[in-house]
């Protein structure tokens, strides 16, 4: 997801530092006090917040080694830009809870390179030229040690130029789109897989049916995103080749809140599978409920992203509803990763819920940290250059989402991508990983679609 991701709830940020509780982040004590910074440290169960003090250039008439214990004490420093307001805020809030379950794991783990984090987050209200603004500000006025990315391609792109300009190492997990890897730069890392890649083994499933049972007909509708419309060219070349002829397509910009004319299109065509490029529950709320009313039920119906926000989903559509959507993503809250079982697990001790309120943005924003962290103690340095070097040295790296290896243009050639579905386990409504179907972990696809609750 793509991150993409790959959103929504408004939720009121501020510009500068986050300070004090919020809905996304863990309970903490928090006091701002004069000529100090805010810092963010934590432990493997919550976080805690410190502060940062002050006067260190007055160390210079101490002991001889002053200076270096000082620069070790002195935490690392890290900056972001996310969406804590606009129309990204829901997937703001779930990067913010990933970045933040990494950095009280990390520093309850000796920090980098036994040094504190301290996570320095500025909110870009969810566009493009604020996120730009954020990490010229970040790294030219507040002098963060590294910087790690924002949500959705759309503001990765402009973040990860300003971050070359400056020789910053830009390590991201929801900025997958092939507009930003075109751009050749050396700096910017997607530590989730490519979204052009998104829908392929949902179309390849559909074109290995036999021809008996193999749909004849889809129709396609997208969000003019470049995370949301790069994945659809592959997955229809590859159903077109299967026989299966595109009757309806829509690309409708971003700014579109009535989407029932381009639904009632769709069930129009009677096109026996959908294919929805979406970036929010709100918008995939809305195509369910105009197929419903129209009696239009595809065969097989996947939307790009909405379905993997779990309880948001299920409560935005009705749990009878859900039974059967698919969609593409690189991580669920089932998957079969030790890495992941122990985050599932440390975001519900922190955040309370359950294992289906971990969304795949926050497991993106997770693994972001756990690839820098490897850099850094692989390289043993903080050092934007090394780092930059060693990520593309081809190493391949461990995270929540599975393995990670880069390739020229910062893409991660081995990451993974599934399609997940919402079916009945034990009678309750539980997203599981269909496809691919020879893939460890995968359970049998459930076609056609069930009805419409009502």
């Amino acid at each position: 997801m793509h991150s993409m991701s790959r959103k929504w709830r408004a939720r009121r940020g501020r510009r500068g530092p986050i300070g004090g509780s919020s809905p996304s982040q863990p309970k903490q004590s928090a006091r701002r006090i004069p000529g100090q910074v805010l810092a963010r440290t934590g432990t493997a169960g919550a976080l805690a917040a410190g502060v940062v003090l002050a006067g260190w250039a007055g160390l210079s008439a101490a002991a001889p080694g002053a200076h270096e214990r000082a620069a070790a004490a002195k935490p690392v420093v890290i900056g972001a830009s996310l969406s804590l307001s606009g129309d990204f805020s829901g997937a703001g809030k779930d990067f913010t809870r990933g970045y933040h379950l990494w950095q009280a794991y990390q520093n309850a783990h000796g920090g980098l390179l036994g040094r504190k984090i301290e996570l320095k987050i500025i909110s870009d209200k969810s566009t493009p030229t604020q996120a730009a603004t954020n990490y010229d500000t970040l790294i030219a006025h507040d002098h963060v040690t590294l910087t790690i990315g924002p949500f959705s391609s759309l503001l990765t792109l402009p973040s990860a130029k300003v971050a070359h300009r400056f020789g910053y190492a830009l390590v991201e997990g929801a900025g997958g789109a092939p507009d930003i890897f075109k751009q050749h730069l050396d700096n910017v890392f997607d530590v989730s897989y490519p979204v052009a890649t998104g829908l392929t083994p949902f179309a390849k499933w559909i074109a290995s049916m036999p021809k008996s049972k193999r749909p004849t007909t889809a129709a396609y509708a997208t969000i003019t995103t470049i995370f949301t419309s790069s994945a659809f060219p592959t997955a229809r070349s590859i159903l077109e080749k299967a026989g299966v002829k595109t009757v309806y397509t829509k690309v409708f910009p971003t700014e579109t809140t009535d989407f029932t004319p381009i639904a009632d299109a769709m069930a129009a065509s009677k096109a026996q599978i959908a294919l929805v490029g979406s970036v929010d529950v709100p918008t995939v709320s809305a195509f369910m409920s105009a197929f419903e009313t129209a009696h239009y039920n595809p065969k097989a119906l996947i939307f790009t992203s909405g379905p993997d926000e779990g309880a948001t989903f299920l409560k935005a559509v009705g749990t009878k509803n859900a039974i059967g959507i698919m969609n593409p993503n690189g991580w669920y809250p089932g998957i079969k990763n030790p890495l992941s079982e122990a985050m599932v697990k440390e975001y519900i001790k922190t955040y309370g819920g359950t294992a289906t309120d971990v969304t795949a943005t926050t497991a993106e924003a997770y693994s972001v940290g756990e690839v820098l962290t490897q850099a850094v103690d692989a390289t043993h340095s903080l050092t934007n250059k090394k780092i930059i070097q060693y990520l593309h040295s081809g190493k391949t790296m461990t995270s929540v989402q599975g393995p990670v290896k880069f390739n020229a243009l910062g893409e991660n050639v081995d990451g993974l991508v599934f399609c997940f579905q919402w079916q009945l386990v034990h009678g309750k409504p539980t997203l599981v990983q269909v496809l691919p179907t020879n893939a460890v972990g995968s359970v049998r696809p459930l076609y056609p679609k069930p009805p419409w609750s009502s």
